[in-house]
């Protein structure tokens, strides 16, 4: 990877593969906001984030089975041999996007959490072959949690376009906070930690991400 040059040409294959995955999910999601969502305020996420953290630990083992050379990372080749083992049809095209889309430090492989962020997306946008993973990799409730992770989104995407925007997060706080005067800077808070892309717009990609930080699962998690 020496070169500036060839670096370049990585980000913007990735910048690609991750502006397709975005239609996706941003198709996706204006869907799913159409049936609406049971949130009904930021608390009601933060009060299900340790049965959440819980749930999502349980991903460890299916995690560490599919990281054949045990380096902590999971690479596009075992990627590819995961969705064949679970015996889930997707074009190889589709696990090249979906891997570039999560290796969100572009280091050519994906540690736990960018494991977990797939998982989720992978749910989203293909559900009855994601049911049937879950059903393989013994994850009996990993569906509840990747539905909430989904309403949580739909919940602060106020105007159901797929994406939430700096005034929708603090509007999602102002109606939990009922007008503390702390309120707005959780809320940039909370959106500065989203927006890792700081282009002011975060996705479903860039929610899931911080969410895996927000319940303390990071890059390094070893649990």
């Amino acid at each position: 990877m020496g070169g500036a040059i060839g670096k370049t040409d990585t980000q913007r294959q990735g910048s690609v593969a991750a502006s397709k995955l975005e239609v996706k999910m941003v198709e996706a999601m204006q869907k799913r906001a159409k049936e609406g969502t049971n949130l009904k305020s930021f608390d009601s996420l933060i009060l299900k984030f340790p049965k959440i953290d819980e749930s999502l630990r349980k991903c460890k083992s299916s995690f560490e089975q599919f990281d054949e050379d045990k380096n902590g990372e999971i690479d596009q080749g075992e990627l590819k041999r995961c969705f064949q083992r679970l015996e889930i049809s997707i074009e190889e095209e589709d696990v090249k996007d979906l891997f570039e889309a999560c290796d969100i430090n572009e280091s050519m492989g994906m540690k736990f959490n960018e494991f977990i962020v797939l998982l989720c997306l992978f749910y989203l946008l293909n559900e009855p072959a994601a049911k049937e993973a879950k059903a393989r990799m013994g994850l009996g409730n990993l569906e509840e949690t990747f539905k909430t992770l989904v309403d949580a989104f739909v919940f602060l995407d106020k105007n159901k376009d797929g994406y939430v925007s700096k005034g929708e997060m603090v509007q999602a706080i102002n109606e939990t906070s009922s007008g503390e005067r702390s309120s707005g800077r959780i809320a940039m808070k909370r959106f500065e930690e989203m927006d890792w892309d700081k282009n002011g717009m975060v996705t479903f990609k860039e929610f899931l991400f911080a969410f895996t930080q927000w319940v303390g699962i990071d890059d390094d998690d070893d649990d």
